[in-house]
């Protein structure tokens, strides 16, 4: 950034200010309390586009982002939440006092205008305008127009001006939006009953991580952020709910990376006396329906682009299915993988380049080799399954091998989509996987989700989806913030 830039911008508060004062001095509002639109711009351009008469009223409002000065009329283009929509004054129908109040705006104003539709001679539909109004007055300017926001810490603090001057960053987030919506409809559509559980636990379950702490003070105890809402859902399984999932905020206090922020946001959904294959068929049809109705409704195919790799990844095609310890195998180049000793398994990891601590659990090696070595290179949907039993201490164990769990982690462009479970209900196997997890830390285990399960809780199927990790693939995001409308920031700088 210039040193010059921010003396222009200086400047120019400056001289909105004094014309802010001018207005106020006139007796004018520059601040106007309400405006009703008749249109929003996409609105009004399908109003006209119908074949409607061009004289058609509309009323729009939008915040001023082009202006063009002809001399005696001005076309200008207001952006609203669909987009934007050209508008044109001519001097003698607003009349002069008017249109010297009009010349007086700046980018950045937001106006509403009423007048009639019609079509330019470069054929862009556009508002003839009658009369306008200044609803409020910008005293800062925008971003200017060709570089933006060069800072990118300011794109995330300032989100707000990302999305006025980045049209990239504004279809993100809306298609953000839309996909939200269309998985609540998709569950809803299939029985599903949205639940809301609570954010503060006075025991963190469901997740291995580290909570985000906080005091309640009128209960005199502390209370942790949630990092799941998974043990609260299926008390709810056990209550007679067969069908539950929750779209909720999950909090973990740890690293941020391109895939990780501390408070992101969850979607879980249990399903009564179905398994982790019922889930395999679920999020197989979600996912579908999100590519084919959300994000490529007019492609007619279920493909998209995925740049990192130079692949497009099709969902329209069986997606693969394979076993964690064949691709350990693969990986390591040795069939005997699970039945070496730690050193040798040390050796072996190292041998592909990763440093081991000697202090990690032989299944923490095993699972570095797949986390470096393996999921990076599964672009195509795949299911990866019957994962070692320590890594999920809440699934059922696999009849053919107790040393893994019936669970499958989606991968799909080389990142963990989904995982889902064939859901412990056995409460002694569940009590014994809980103790074997929490070691000297005893305290930490749910009793109440223990004393839920020995009432009886049906066989189950269950499954979490990072929304913003299935944003970032179905968006072609770069990293998780550019998806989170205001991701955590160090304290400071604006």
């Amino acid at each position: 950034m210039s040193e010059a830039q921010p003396d222009q911008t200086h400047d120019q508060h400056a001289v909105r200010r004094q014309k802010l004062a001018e207005l106020r001095a006139a007796g004018a509002d520059p601040f106007r309390a309400s405006f009703t639109p008749t249109h929003s711009s996409a609105q009004a351009l399908r109003a006209h586009g119908a074949g409607q008469d061009y004289a058609v009223p509309v009323a729009v409002a939008g915040r001023l982002v082009t202006i063009r000065d002809m001399g005696k009329s001005q076309f200008v283009k207001v952006l609203d939440q669909d987009g934007q929509i050209q508008l044109y004054l001519k001097r003698d129908v607003v009349g002069e006092e008017a249109y010297a109040g009009f010349k007086r705006l700046d980018l950045g104003d937001i106006i509403g205008a009423q007048g009639t539709l019609f079509t330019t001679k470069s054929g862009e539909i556009t508002v003839k305008v009658d009369r306008f109004v200044l609803l409020a007055k910008a005293l800062r300017p925008l971003p200017e127009k060709w570089h933006g926001l060069s800072d990118p810490e300011q794109v995330y603090r300032q989100r707000y001006l990302d999305v006025i001057v980045n049209a990239e960053s504004r279809a993100r987030l809306l298609l953000r939006s839309r996909i939200v919506s269309h998985i609540r409809r998709f569950l809803e559509d299939r029985r599903f009953l949205e639940l809301e559980t609570p954010v503060l636990e006075s025991t963190p379950g469901g997740a291995a991580a580290r909570p985000f702490k906080t005091h309640h003070n009128a209960l005199g105890a502390d209370f942790f952020l949630r990092i799941a809402t998974e043990l609260r859902l299926k008390r709810m399984l056990v209550g007679g709910f067969d069908r539950v999932f929750e779209i909720g905020r999950i909090f973990r206090n740890e690293g941020v990376s391109r895939k990780h922020n501390p408070e992101f946001t969850m979607l879980e959904v249990y399903e009564a006396y179905s398994d982790f294959r019922g889930m395999m068929r679920l999020v197989r049809e979600l996912l579908e329906s999100l590519v084919r109705e959300v994000v490529r409704p007019a492609e007619g195919n279920l493909r998209l682009r995925h740049a990192p790799s130079g692949q497009d990844i099709d969902f329209g095609v069986p997606w693969r299915e394979a076993r964690y310890k064949d691709l350990i195998r693969e990986a390591t180049g040795d069939a005997d993988w699970f039945t070496r000793a730690k050193a040798e398994k040390i050796a072996g990891a190292e041998r592909l380049g990763l440093g081991i601590s000697p202090a990690w659990e032989e299944f923490e090696i095993t699972n570095e080799i797949f986390s470096k070595r393996i999921e990076p290179t599964l672009i195509q949907p795949t299911f990866v399954t019957h994962l070692p039993r320590e890594l999920c201490p809440l699934a059922k164990l696999s009849l053919d091998d107790p040393s893994t769990i019936d669970v499958f982690e989606l991968i799909i462009g080389g990142m963990e989509v989904a995982p889902a479970y064939s859901e412990q209900n056995d409460p002694d196997v569940q009590r014994e996987m809980f103790e074997r997890q929490a070691g000297e830390e005893r305290q930490n285990i749910d009793q109440d989700f223990l004393l839920a399960l020995e009432h009886g809780m049906p066989p189950a199927g269950g499954m979490g989806i990072g929304i913003d990790r299935l944003c970032i693939l179905l968006t072609g995001a770069e990293s998780i913030r550019d998806v989170i409308l205001f991701p955590q920031l160090r304290p400071g700088g604006g």
